[in-house]
C-alpha cells in the first residue's frame, strides 16, 4: 500500500516571510490559477495538520465564512469567487488534527486536538488509510516535522513583494534540510509555485 504523503503549502513573500508582524496576510498577490490548483487538490487530501496559532486563525474565520457576506477572504477573496466557496466547505468539513499544549479544546467541525507530536504517531498516521495529509501556517510544527524527515513536499507560492519586516515560516528549525526542486511555475500576476521534495 502507498503511503500517504505529508503536504506543507504555503503562500509567502519574495523576501522570505509568511504574515506580517501581526499575523496578517492580506499582502498576497491573487492568482486564479493558484485559486483552481488548490480547489481541484482537495479530493486528493483528506487530514489537515496545524499548530495552535494557526488553527486558532482558521477556526476564527472559516466556521461562518459562508454565513457572513461581509466577510473577505484572508488573502482578500470575495464570495463571487467559486474557489472561495469551494474552499470554505472542504476546510469545514475534513479532519483537522491540531496540536497544542495549552488550547483545551478545539470546537472547529471534525478537529481533534493532540497535546504532543509524537513522530511515531505521525508516521503511523502516513502509513494508514487514506489520502494525503496538509499543512497551512503552523510554522511551528512545520519545523518540527522537518527536522524529523516527515514532510514529504513543501509547495511554496512566492509573491512578487517584499514586505521588509514580518514572521518567517521557519524561525524554530535546529536543524538543515536539504530539498529538490521538482517544479517551479510562474503566473501572470508575477507569483511563482515551488514545489520541492526532501533530498
Amino acid at each position: 500500500m502507498t503511503e500517504r504523503r505529508l503536504v506543507m503549502f504555503n503562500q509567502v513573500t519574495a523576501d522570505g516571510f509568511f504574515s506580517d508582524l501581526e499575523g496578517r496576510v492580506d499582502w498576497v498577490v491573487p492568482e486564479p490559477e493558484v485559486h483552481r490548483r488548490a480547489v481541484a487538490g482537495m479530493p486528493g487530501t483528506d487530514c489537515m495538520l496545524f499548530g495552535r496559532r494557526t488553527y486558532q486563525q482558521f477556526a476564527s474565520f472559516w466556521p461562518r465564512a459562508l454565513q457572513d457576506l461581509s466577510l473577505a477572504g484572508p488573502h482578500g477573496e470575495t464570495k463571487t469567487d467559486p474557489a472561495f466557496v469551494a474552499m470554505a466547505r472542504w476546510l469545514n468539513d475534513t479532519r483537522k488534527i491540531v496540536f497544542s499544549r495549552t488550547l483545551k479544546s478545539a470546537d472547529w467541525h471534525n478537529s481533534e486536538l493532540c497535546a504532543e507530536l509524537d513522530p511515531r504517531a505521525i508516521q503511523a498516521l502516513k502509513r494508514g488509510p487514506g489520502n494525503d495529509l496538509l499543512i497551512f501556517g503552523s510554522g511551528s510544527l512545520v519545523s518540527q516535522l522537518s527536522e524529523h524527515g516527515l514532510i514529504d513536499e513543501y509547495r511554496l507560492v512566492v509573491s512578487p513583494l517584499l514586505l521588509g519586516r514580518g514572521c518567517t515560516l521557519l524561525g524554530d528549525m535546529k536543524t538543515r534540510v536539504a530539498l529538490r526542486l521538482d517544479r517551479a511555475e510562474p503566473f501572470a500576476s508575477g507569483t511563482v509555485m515551488l514545489t520541492y521534495t526532501r533530498a
